[in-house]
């Protein structure tokens, strides 16, 4: 062979080395240069201490507050398919809210809220289903499904033939538990590869950028490719892509679209890519910067962007008196789905829905958010949050998703999402990050 024909033939081992390289390069200018950190052309400081919880056995209390989220699941557990409604008793899910499912299925099983037995036999069913499932294209996961039947649907549960697209940041989430199963629980790696085998994840990422699809304007059963992802959501989807080997260098930085903004002193991390050029909006909401932290445990500029995420909601307390825990949510009344945010579209503490239209009378605070802080952070602020979150439980059916802000009523949508959350972050304290080989970090 030539050495011309050799150089083409190892053409993407040496993309991915220069790739490697220069995240290296990336890596070292952030962590070498004191006191502050440099992406880009923007300078912040380094918190000198942020006060992380350190790792112990749950309370009893703590323990008796995991198995109230575990309700949930038992109570919308589908047997013939293995999956769980995203919703309380609203038989249809996303691949997110399957990932908080087998993400509270794990922490169950570390902090023996179940058995190990019961554990086996529900990741072997998903596993199975979801190496089944019908696809958009015959690619990617759909971005909703009926749990019963398997249906590709629309978000209104009905069903369509081709799906409505995928999302890459769906995706990317849950690869989470699929790498949590291949390095902690080997037994499982068959099961694992049959599903990533009938994936075909190529086909989201391109150029180093995840991409989701949906209708094209003219025709409801043709795809079009949208990249997908803000900051935050962007770096967390990506991570556990990475660790497939995949190539998410582009959506791994936060340099090309960063913009700090000031809430209250404090500097925020923004998505500077205007939402009415982009088509999706810059939410900066508590929940990908928890579960970051709580499942990777975080890196060298997320803990930093996590923290002041956290400060500032703490600053807006203080301010305020109003206790603040802001992320998206299901809400118990139209339009069901609202984004309740640090900043979002150019505002500060704006809450809107996924259309745009304000919906600032249905601020509440999230007990995810709530039980997430607590768990990375011990400060005053998150032990007065928890307080008030504990109040926000069914014993019967699992955690509501919160309590509005505007009078104090309680937020009575009941999901996976908020109750997988919740297992994870206890798991976190007793534990360490999820997603870790060896001894906790």
């Amino acid at each position: 062979m030539g050495f011309k024909q050799a150089l083409v033939n190892a053409r993407h081992h040496v993309v991915f080395i220069l790739g490697l390289a220069t995240a290296l390069i990336i890596a070292f200018s952030i962590e070498s240069r004191e006191p502050g950190r440099v992406l880009g052309n923007i300078t912040f400081d380094i918190p000198e201490d942020i006060p992380f919880k350190s790792t112990r056995v749950l309370s009893q209390e703590e323990f008796e507050w995991a198995k109230v989220a575990w309700q949930y699941f038992e109570n919308n557990y589908q047997d013939n398919t293995g999956l769980v409604n995203s919703v309380d008793g609203y038989p249809s899910t996303t691949m997110w809210d399957t990932a908080s499912y087998l993400m509270g299925l794990l922490a169950a099983e570390k902090i023996n809220v179940i058995t190990h037995q019961e554990f086996s036999q529900r990741i072997d069913k998903a596993l199975s289903t979801l190496a089944k499932l019908p696809l958009v294209d015959g690619k990617l996961p759909n971005k909703a499904y009926n749990t019963q039947t398997l249906a590709m649907v629309d978000y209104s549960n009905n069903p369509k033939e081709n799906g409505i697209g995928w999302s890459a940041i769906d995706i990317g989430r849950i690869l989470v538990p699929m790498n949590i199963l291949i390095w902690q629980y080997p037994e499982y790696n068959k099961k694992v590869n049959d599903v990533l085998n009938h994936w075909q994840v190529s086909h989201m990422l391109k150029d180093g950028y995840m991409y989701g699809s949906r209708p094209t304007s003219t025709d409801d059963s043709i795809m079009e490719l949208v990249q997908e992802g803000r900051i935050g959501y962007e770096e967390y989807a990506s991570k556990s892509l990475a660790l497939m080997g995949r190539d998410v260098f582009n959506s791994m930085k936060y340099i090309d679209f960063l913009e700090i903004v000031d809430v209250y002193g404090i500097g925020i991390p923004t998505d500077k890519r205007d939402p009415a050029k982009y088509h999706a909006h810059n939410y900066v909401v508590s929940e990908s910067y928890i579960l970051d932290g709580i499942e990777f445990g975080a890196d060298s500029v997320s803990k930093v962007f996590a923290h002041r995420i956290y400060q500032a909601q703490e600053r807006r307390y203080e301010k305020t008196g109003t206790l603040t825990a802001v992320s998206e949510d299901n809400v118990d009344e139209a339009p069901y789905f609202v984004y309740n945010t640090v900043f979002s579209d150019g505002k500060k503490w704006n809450a809107i829905s996924d259309d745009g239209k304000d919906q600032s009378h249905l601020k509440t605070l999230s007990t995810k958010a709530a039980f997430g802080w607590y768990a990375l952070y011990d400060t005053e602020y998150t032990n007065l949050l928890i307080d008030e979150a504990a109040k926000l439980m069914s014993n019967n059916k699992g955690w509501y998703s919160g309590k509005y802000e505007s009078d104090g009523r309680i937020n009575k949508a009941i999901t996976a999402n908020t109750n997988g959350i919740v297992l994870e972050s206890l798991a976190y304290i007793e534990n360490g990050p999820l997603l870790t080989i060896g001894e906790p970090q």
